[in-house]
């Protein structure tokens, strides 16, 4: 009797799998709009872009400059876009603008202190085809978030300086995907 409700137990094993498989193979039907995922049919006429300056609406000193530098960087990172010095020579401009900057508790040292923040930026971003106008991608309330060590005060700025500048890479990187998905 235990040989055979082995054997039902190996047979309905063996069908599970082929189910599972079934199912990993179909997906949800999640798929990327327009084509590959990989930009090769978004917009083929545009080849050059230009980042503009980002607009600063925080007291962030010199976070327009980090994050600007980040989307160029990620723009030639990706070679999808050939980045330009001036806005007279792209096919289309990226626009960006600081709508906050805010740093946060996240955890506490005994003495009810900070120990770790972390930091939030909010951005308004758009891509937009320089010669119509058209907007072809925008996101009003881009978000993301860096944690970083608070303990001295000269040893805390300079981890929030690198956490601001590790979220700006890290933003341009999703908005980026973002932008180039085609959504």
């Amino acid at each position: 009797m235990n040989d055979r409700i082995f054997s039902r137990l190996q047979g309905f094993a063996s069908h599970a799998g082929v189910w599972v498989a079934v199912l990993l193979l179909a997906g949800c039907g999640y798929h990327f709009v327009g084509g590959s995922g990989g930009g090769e049919t978004f917009y083929p006429h545009l080849r050059t872009v230009y980042v503009e300056a980002f607009a600063n609406r925080t007291s962030e000193a010199n976070a327009e400059n980090i994050l600007r530098s980040a989307f160029n960087s990620e723009m030639v990172q990706r070679g999808r876009f050939k980045l330009v010095a001036r806005p007279e020579e792209a096919d289309s401009i990226f626009r960006g603008t600081i709508v906050a900057l805010v740093a946060n508790p996240l955890a506490y040292k005994p003495t009810n202190l900070s120990a770790e923040d972390r930091l939030t930026v909010i951005l308004d971003l758009s891509f937009v085809e320089r010669s119509s106008g058209k907007v072809l991608w925008t996101d009003g309330a881009f978000s993301m978030t860096g944690d970083y060590a608070v303990t001295s005060v000269g040893v805390t700025e300079a981890s929030r300086r690198t956490a601001l500048t590790k979220l700006a890479s890290d933003a341009a990187a999703k908005a980026y995907r973002a932008m180039i998905s085609d959504f």
